[in-house]
C-alpha cells in the first residue's frame, strides 16, 4: 500500500495554511499523484482484460495531468521551483547530448549507478 501518511500532520489546522505549508502540501500532492500512477500501472500490467487495462491506464494518465496541474500551482506559489526544475532539465539534456554511446548505454550506466 502507499506509504503516504497524513499531509496535515503537524499543521495548525485552526488557521489557514501558511504559504510554506501550502508549498509543502502541494509537493506532497505531486508525489501522491505519481505514486498513484505507479500503482495503477502495475495493476494494469497484471490485468489480462484488455478493456480494463486500457481504462486503468487512462486513469493513470489522468493522474499525470493532475501532477502537472499541481506543478503549475507550485511554480505559481514559488517561481524559484520552475527555475530549479528547468536548470535540472537543461543539465540532464546537456549530459545526454555529450554522453558517449547511445541513449540505451546512458540508461544502462544510470542503472548501474542506482544499483551501487
Amino acid at each position: 500500500m502507499p506509504g503516504f501518511g497524513n499531509p496535515f500532520t503537524g499543521l495548525k489546522l485552526e488557521k489557514p495554511l501558511s504559504k510554506e505549508e501550502l508549498i509543502r502540501s502541494v509537493r506532497f500532492m505531486i508525489a501522491a499523484e505519481f505514486e498513484a500512477v505507479e500503482m495503477y500501472t502495475r495493476v494494469a500490467e497484471a490485468t489480462q482484460d484488455e478493456k480494463i487495462k486500457k481504462l486503468i491506464l487512462d486513469i493513470a494518465n489522468e493522474e499525470r495531468v493532475h501532477a502537472g496541474e499541481f506543478g503549475e500551482i507550485l511554480v505559481t506559489l514559488d517561481p524559484q521551483e520552475k527555475v530549479l526544475i528547468e536548470k535540472g532539465m537543461e543539465e540532464a539534456e546537456e549530459k545526454l547530448k555529450t554522453a558517449k554511446g547511445t541513449l540505451a548505454n546512458s540508461v544502462r550506466r544510470l542503472a548501474l549507478i542506482i544499483e551501487e
